[in-house]
């Protein structure tokens, strides 16, 4: 085990052991990273992050409190041990509560690239000034970031889990004016990206965006590259394939599991196991991760569970291993390791089977209109374009749309061979590196609702 292994799993039992509690668990979280940001092609604003944040959890007499500390001396845990058990002693009682985990193996997996984790700041501003000079004609935006994160769980049950986690992202858009492209690139190690290439993608997306037209509003047939469709499935993913939504009535999956609700084409897990994503073993509970079936041939199968939901069920449901820390349990379980399966069809061939409708790069400012039917809201962005006789032509403005997701995945039309995963992590919190891995859809109903302004600055 490493040092920095042992220093968390050494955090979190001092601070469980400070604890005052008829039972008591901790996570933490250790963090060292950097960014790199750069806007209108200089790097302007170069951060680095050495962080150790604690999550203590106290049980006392069938009331559950929590706090969080980045002060991980003993004084600082000692602290919060007093606030967690402060907060337990005011809180009502909690009949979900389902007590701690037990002592339990945890599976080995991937995720950890120690040349990813060794990238100093000065390699970090090389790899974002690579994207700038590989975008000469524009104003490049956006950042190379790269870290390494170490979560321990530890608990007085005698459980004990951790795991050391690197990644890197490249995130690029080019924009003048009037045109603007976006890409960018994830992986757990830094030499899968080329951020030369990233700029060049987003470089060559701007270029056909100048001239961009309005469209009218409807239901149109649509190209989702992976970063528009990855976006639409994290929004349906936390209010629809998560067991307390799914419990409480509010998920589309709500009385539809063993249901054909997606076309027959459609097939999608969460697995934590995957190499080609970004890998976990474990929950924040230290429960160990499960790969979960959630749409079989278009057949609604399961969601995400963490202990609580699962007690909430009864049964013999278990947890799946996807609870989040103790302060955010209140939003259930969340899948944060989705995974769509291709199909065989390039970029060109579901342009092709789309013959007229709209071609999508990028969505954002997203949000959830009605988590019960899927519906979804946002805008498109930098690259969207018309499809006329299946072929992508004429830019077109960014479109407001509010469409179903079910509906969209319902009918497609086809599924891209281009699997790519997608970070879903903002990095405005603790680092805790997540994605999707998804490919390019083509689909019969993407619906626009409106027209917002041109491409560009």
């Amino acid at each position: 085990m490493s040092a920095v292994a042992e220093r968390a799993l050494e955090l979190a039992e001092c601070a469980w052991r400070a604890a005052e509690a008829d039972e008591a668990d901790a996570v933490a979280h250790l963090e060292e990273s950097g960014f790199a940001r750069f806007a209108a092609s200089e790097v302007h604003q170069p951060t680095l992050i050495s962080d150790e944040t604690v999550t203590l959890r106290v049980a006392r007499n069938g009331k559950v409190g929590c706090a969080v500390t980045n002060r991980t001396d003993d004084d600082g845990l000692r602290e919060a041990a007093r606030r967690a058990a402060e907060a337990a002693d005011s809180a009502r009682p909690d009949p979900d509560y389902p007590g701690l985990q037990e002592p339990t193996g945890v599976p080995e997996v991937e995720g950890y690239d120690a040349a990813t984790a060794a990238l100093t700041p000065q390699d970090q501003a090389a790899l974002a000034a690579a994207a700038i000079e590989a975008a000469p004609a524009y104003g490049l935006y956006g950042y190379f970031t790269s870290g390494v994160t170490q979560l321990a769980v530890s608990s007085s049950t005698g459980h004990a889990a951790s795991q050391t986690m690197s990644d890197a992202s490249v995130l690029a858009i080019a924009a003048s004016d009037e045109e603007s492209g976006y890409a960018e690139a994830t992986s757990w190690k830094a030499s899968d990206l080329d951020p030369a290439a990233v700029a060049r993608e987003a470089a060559e997306k701007a270029a056909r965006t100048k001239g961009a037209v309005e469209i009218e509003a409807g239901t149109h047939a649509a190209v989702l590259e992976p970063y528009a469709f990855s976006e639409l499935l994290w929004y349906f993913g936390f209010s629809s394939l998560n067991a307390l939504a799914c419990l409480e009535g509010r998920s589309y999956f709500s009385g539809r599991i063993g249901e054909q609700v997606f076309h027959e084409s459609f097939n999608m897990v969460d697995d934590g196991f995957a190499p080609q994503g970004l890998p976990k073993a474990f929950d924040f509970e230290g429960v160990p991760k499960q790969r979960v079936e959630i749409i079989e041939n278009g057949v609604a199968k399961d969601v995400v569970w963490d202990r609580r939901t699962a007690k909430r069920a009864s049964g013999d449901r278990t947890s799946t291993g996807h609870a989040l820390s103790a302060p955010a349990q209140g939003f259930g379980p969340l899948p944060l390791n989705l995974s769509v399966s291709g199909g065989s069809l390039s970029r060109d061939d579901l342009v092709e089977r789309v013959d007229n409708g709209i071609y999508v790069t990028r969505l954002h400012y997203l949000g959830v209109v009605d988590p019960r039917e899927g519906i979804i809201t946002g805008m498109t962005r930098d690259g969207t374009f018309k499809i006329e006789g299946g072929k992508v032509t004429t830019p077109l403005v960014n479109l407001r749309f509010t469409t179903s997701f079910p509906k969209l995945a319902e009918t497609l039309l086809g599924l891209g061979n281009d699997v790519e995963l997608v970070n879903r992590s903002d990095f405005y919190d603790e680092r805790y590196p997540f994605g999707t891995l998804v490919p390019t859809v083509a689909t019969e109903a993407f619906t626009i609702v409106g027209t917002g302004s041109g491409p560009g600055l």
